[in-house]
């Protein structure tokens, strides 16, 4: 039983350090910036780690009436490839923190 005791405490300090590191690779994560473009490079997005768009870059070329189709596309895939980008750098930082273990409601 005594055995049992010191593994419990062992498993909640390792928990607490979790917490910990977790706290600090959110931080981390809001002040890294990503950049997702679209397939046609015509629409740039620039978003931080914690998902908050920072700015939207335009072509020129794609700022006509006949082009607002591949516009709106443009801009819904430059957004895809950004959050994608920013999944990608949590799970891997997450797989940092936690050692590999995989956490209920948690990506990796």
């Amino acid at each position: 039983m005594f055995g049992s005791l010191g593994e419990m405490a062992g498993l909640m300090k390792k928990f607490g350090e979790m917490q910990s590191n977790m706290k600090k690779m959110q931080a981390e994560l809001a002040q890294i910036e990503v950049r997702g473009t679209s397939h046609s490079n015509l629409v740039e997005v620039v978003m931080s780690g914690d998902m908050i768009v920072k700015s939207v870059t335009i072509a020129s070329a794609a700022l006509s009436p006949e082009n607002k189709e591949v516009l709106e596309s443009s801009v819904q895939e430059a957004i895809a490839s950004a959050l994608q980008q920013v999944k990608m750098e949590g799970a891997k930082r997450l797989t940092d923190v936690t050692g590999g273990m995989k956490l209920p409601g948690f990506p990796g």
